[in-house]
């Protein structure tokens, strides 16, 4: 990628400063891109790129296209304009088509962690909430409040959904698992879940009712350009 010209003058990020920073070190960390391959792509020294990280910086317009281009994203996406609006508000790129994931896929796009969304019936009727959550083994787990109504629904079938959008390519895929939900008792797997658990709630507030789905059924679909 050639150097860029435009404007040197810094533009106003409309998020908090130092969000700039976090949203481009993790899109980085997610494609396993070190700074110096982030600043060969969009024409940068790995300097400025720890800079940009690290520090409260103000990039020009340019260089904020060079950081979307290099990062496979929007200058609007890493600026947190896209915040508030639902994602994938494009159009499909052409040639798109659906694949059926295996199962082993399944797992795999599941990780170790992440946020993904609940689906089940309840006394109020059905619902979805989206939660923080740990794989063990074969067990999906994730910690809610005692006297929610995610607690509530202990004993029944429930659907685990987790799915990841590339709003600049117009892809992405979804995974979705079919099991039981049961409230984890047991103080030794209890340990051992905040022990395996890599954040905390993002919700807040005092979760610490452990609970645990082993999906009997694991399907998931990837959409992108053929």
């Amino acid at each position: 990628m050639g150097e860029t010209t435009a404007d040197a003058s810094p533009i106003k990020v409309p998020a908090a400063r130092g969000d700039l920073g976090r949203r481009v070190s993790a899109r980085r960390e997610e494609l396993g891109l070190t700074r110096e391959e982030l600043g060969e792509r969009c024409g940068a020294a790995a300097s400025y790129i720890a800079y940009v990280e690290e520090r409260a910086a103000a990039p020009s317009m340019g260089m904020l296209v060079g950081l979307a281009d290099g990062l496979g994203t929007t200058v609007d996406e890493l600026t947190g304009r896209t915040t508030d609006i639902p994602p994938s508000m494009g159009t499909a790129m052409r040639g798109s088509e659906s694949r059926v994931l295996s199962e082993a896929e399944c797992l795999r796009l599941l990780s170790t962690h992440g946020i993904g969304r609940i689906g089940f019936s309840g006394m109020e009727g059905l619902a979805v909430f989206p939660v923080n959550y740990v794989v063990v083994g074969n067990e999906i787990a994730f910690r809610t409040a005692a006297d929610s109504r995610l607690a509530e629904a202990s004993g029944t079938e429930v659907a685990f959904e987790v799915d990841h959008i590339d709003d600049a390519m117009r892809e992405g895929w979804s995974v979705m698992g079919v099991g039981e939900v049961s409230g984890v008792t047991d103080g030794e797997r209890v340990s051992h879940l905040y022990s395996v658990a890599r954040s905390l709630p993002w919700a807040g507030g005092p979760r610490t009712h452990w609970m645990s789905i082993t999906p009997t059924r694991m399907t998931g679909r990837r959409v992108g350009s053929g």
